[in-house]
């Protein structure tokens, strides 16, 4: 699987996600120091989110003129060059553009590796290869959230942006060597299609919430340092249990490993009510780091049986997105009347909720409507 092709996608997927990381809880905290309090910390991350999501919905389109390497090229542009003005001001309304421009580059990059990941790997063992591509993606975020807030405290904003600037900037040249083919069209894919990714895509959503509402306001709940080590657990436990996921799927099946995906990331969250307790806050994300890594790799494989490449990586990544700047921006509003502590508690709440939607997400999916391109075809650029 590790072609010379994969390895090249894997190493822009990792400079640009590591520009991300470095930034994800760090700007929410800068935001706050600016002014913008609480709900100005929600904003930056629900801006950033919200164009993600609306590039994610671009993206197939652009994949399917202009090829893989170009895209992720602009991608790159995106996530760096826009950091870089962070250190001007922390007023929200520089804050917020900056944050929308980044948003656009994180779902050009994630969108586009996931579709190139599923059209490298062989067929039969796509579950693994999404788990190892899941591990090569793990690593910004192991590294970019502990790093990028321990930083700030510690040198200061400035360098922690510029750094998250120049890094996508220099993944260009790893760039210039990807395919220049664009994914095949698909013909016939309509409202069956879509209904039978909806199970999963809400079962992921729900476990996304979770992320954002953890990574953006888990160091204002309690102690940052704190904060450091729990999300260092999360970001250590995510990509492991994705490669696991993977693995056991590829044999066993992926549909399999739902339901134990959402207990586990609902146990964590609710054990984060204990926001002073080092050992429930740090056992708690590693549990739900583990939960989340596992249904990162299982709804995608039991969504990739349903649908075309294209669709399937756009709707799991709006997924993604749209539910890590929904737990953002509505929990940004719902702590100042709840506190931290019953809040985390409705959010594991709603994680738990979704439990029903994994025996409906495991049905054997539907016959591929007549006309649709195999997955894993590609076309050439023209």
């Amino acid at each position: 699987m590790l072609t010379r092709p994969m390895m090249l996608m894997m190493a822009v997927s990792l400079s640009g996600l590591l520009g991300f990381y470095l930034l994800f809880s760090t700007v929410p905290l800068y935001a706050a120091s600016g002014g913008g309090g609480e709900s100005g910390a929600g904003l930056s991350t629900g801006a950033m989110m919200l164009s993600t999501v609306l590039m994610e919905l671009a993206v197939p389109w652009l994949l399917a003129r202009l090829g893989y390497r170009a895209v992720m090229a602009l991608g790159l542009v995106l996530l760096g060059l826009p950091a870089l003005a962070l250190p001007l001001s922390p007023a929200l309304p520089l804050v917020a553009a900056v944050s929308l421009l980044r948003g656009g580059g994180l779902g050009v990059i994630v969108v586009t590796g996931t579709a190139l990941t599923a059209e490298l790997v062989p067929a039969e063992r796509r579950g693994e290869g999404l788990g190892l591509y899941g591990i090569a993606v793990g690593i910004p975020s192991i590294l970019g959230l502990p790093l990028g807030l321990w930083s700030a405290g510690t040198f200061g904003f400035t360098p922690v942006f510029l750094v998250a600037g120049l890094v996508p900037l220099v993944g260009l040249a790893a760039a210039l060597g990807l395919p220049s083919t664009r994914p095949a069209r698909s013909r016939g894919e309509g409202g069956a299609g879509l209904r039978g990714l909806t199970a999963p895509t809400l079962v992921f959503a729900s476990v996304t919430v979770a992320v954002g509402v953890l990574v953006t306001f888990l160091p204002l709940a309690g102690s940052p340092e704190l904060a450091s080590v729990a999300l260092l657990m999360q970001s250590l436990g995510t990509p492991a249990a994705r490669w696991w996921a993977g693995r056991f799927g590829d044999r066993h099946g992926s549909a399999r490993l739902l339901a134990p995906g959402v207990l586990a990331a609902a146990a964590g969250m609710a054990l984060q009510v204990w926001l002073d307790g080092p050992v429930p806050v740090v056992a708690g994300m590693a549990l739900f780091g583990a939960g989340f890594g596992v249904l990162q790799n299982a709804t995608l494989a039991v969504m990739f049986e349903r649908g075309s490449v294209s669709r399937v990586s756009a709707v799991w990544n709006l997924a993604f997105d749209a539910g890590m700047g929904v737990g953002a921006t509505g929990f940004g509003l719902l702590a100042g009347h709840t506190g931290y502590p019953l809040g985390f508690a409705l959010v594991a709440a709603l994680v738990a909720a979704t439990l029903p939607l994994t025996r409906q997400a495991a049905l054997p999916p539907e016959p591929a409507p007549a006309g649709d391109a195999p997955l894993g075809k590609v076309g050439k650029a023209g």
